[in-house]
């Protein structure tokens, strides 16, 4: 055999035999994992996006056809609504603002606390403690709800902006979440470092500790945020006053009328439609501290 056939029936470099050359097959798409994620997608979306349009609609309009075309009573709606009964709907939502924010400040406060001391300092009886918490994560709140009226009526809370804020001021997840991310985010050999400087513990909680847990912190008071604008079981546990209902409660009155009132109904999907507009105003805003705590990751990595 000839030196020139030899060469030809050698495999070239970089090729195994009995593969041809060329590029790599493309690799291909799983259609069973992008449906379901599809099909799920529009599970949650639809109700959302059928709100939005209902809110278009005009009472005439929303009961005589269904589509998913807008309407053209949207303004309608808005001014029917600040109309009814003096504004009260605006009421509820500024009941809301203030449960939701300061609920959710203070218990991201406690949180912060809670789980720096649960991840950095070392006592007896702190995984019994951390043990008891996460037995707190998994109890439904509708079991602490009628135990929370019974104290709160003892001590002649009930009815009142308060007995509705201090049962969400601890919330065990938080703690979770806050022990968590400061066992990972605040090195303990910073914290022993600034011991050795002279710093107190204050001072190493809120000038080195603090600005570590920012992103950690800014989950906790977004899901307790969530958690307090969407509560509804509570407050209609503790509340009387219609005028102290936040806007879960009084959508709810507002649907319970409109059984006898169905001029009512166009009312509460708009109500719906704008209670909504918060929440995802909120997180838009603390996308960006996820942002930047996944940028100074990859710099510090």
């Amino acid at each position: 055999m000839s030196s020139l056939a030899v060469r030809k029936a050698r495999p070239a470099a970089g090729t195994t035999p009995g593969t041809a050359q060329g590029p790599p097959p493309r690799r291909r798409v799983a259609l069973v994992p992008t449906v379901t994620l599809l099909i799920g997608a529009l599970y949650c979306l639809l109700p959302v996006a059928w709100v939005v349009i209902a809110s278009t609609k005009s009472g005439r309009e929303l009961f005589s056809t269904f589509t998913f075309l807008p309407g053209t009573g949207f303004a309608e709606n808005l001014s029917d609504l600040s109309a009814y009964r003096d504004g009260v709907y605006w009421q509820w939502m500024g009941n809301s603002a203030l449960y939701a924010v300061l609920g959710a400040l203070l218990s991201t406060a406690v949180s912060a606390f809670s789980g720096y001391a649960l991840a950095t300092y070392r006592f007896r009886g702190r995984e019994t403690m951390f043990n008891v918490l996460l037995a707190g994560v998994l109890m439904p709140p509708v079991i602490l709800a009628i135990p929370q009226y019974l104290l709160l009526a003892q001590a002649d809370l009930t009815d009142s902006h308060l007995s509705v804020l201090l049962p969400q001021i601890l919330s065990p997840y938080g703690v979770y979440l806050a022990r968590i991310y400061a066992a990972a985010a605040v090195p303990g050999d910073v914290v022993e470092a600034a011991r050795m400087d002279g710093a107190g513990e204050w001072r190493i909680f809120t000038r080195i500790a603090l600005p570590m847990m920012v992103p950690g912190l800014v989950t906790v008071f977004l899901f307790q945020f969530v958690a307090v604008w969407n509560n509804f079981l509570l407050p209609f546990i503790m509340l009387s006053d219609d005028e102290k209902f936040p806007i879960t409660l009084g959508l709810y009155t507002l649907l319970e009328q409109g059984s006898n009132t169905p001029a009512l109904y166009t009312l509460v999907i708009t109500g719906a439609f704008l209670a909504v507009l918060p929440l995802v105003a909120l997180f838009l805003v603390v996308q960006r501290f996820w942002s930047l705590d996944l940028l100074s990751g990859a710099v510090k990595s």
